[in-house]
């Protein structure tokens, strides 16, 4: 009997260790989670509605696609809800061989008091030779808890400010 609660002891312990090394992998420190040229894409297929009047299935549009492209190209950052607001896509268009990357991210206002973040760049040096070229660039943030998807979120990024609508 003692054998069998000391091993449902370790067994919790073992439990609770592996569930603080899955939440530190949750990047509290605010750095980015992921970081690479082009636009971001989901990793899941379109969502299929079964449309009962028709008798079959029927692609449904997703809110980005009714909108049109959510990734402008005017030189001005782009933020976005990612993978269920667990995440924030920062996508900037801009030189590809001086992208503006995305460093930190920090929150400046928590939820109910603002929902606010900033995100801070990558600095680069004044004297850096970059091409004239316009293509995207992705910087993928954790989402802080601070915050929440359920009021729209500001992002202070690159002297302007970005309203990411409720998710």
């Amino acid at each position: 009997m003692a054998t069998m609660v000391r091993a449902r002891r370790v067994g919790l312990m073992a439990a609770a260790l592996a569930s603080v090394f899955l939440l530190s992998g949750c990047n509290p420190s605010g750095n980015p989670a992921e970081n690479f040229p082009g636009l971001p894409v989901a990793d899941e297929a379109e969502p299929i509605d079964v449309n009962p009047e028709e008798g079959g299935e029927e692609n449904d549009a997703s809110e980005e696609e009714e909108e049109g492209e959510p990734f402008n190209e005017d030189g001005e950052p782009n933020v976005v809800w990612w993978e269920q607001g667990g995440q924030l896509a920062l996508v900037v268009w801009g030189s590809s061989t001086c992208p503006v990357v995305g460093e930190r991210i920090s929150v400046v206002e928590p939820a109910g008091e603002g929902n606010r973040v900033a995100i801070d760049v990558v600095k680069r040096a004044e004297n850096e030779a970059c091409t004239m070229d316009l293509v995207p660039h992705t910087t993928i943030f954790w989402t802080p808890t601070e915050v929440t998807t359920t009021e729209p979120l500001i992002v202070e990024v690159l002297g302007t400010e970005v309203e990411v609508p409720i998710k």
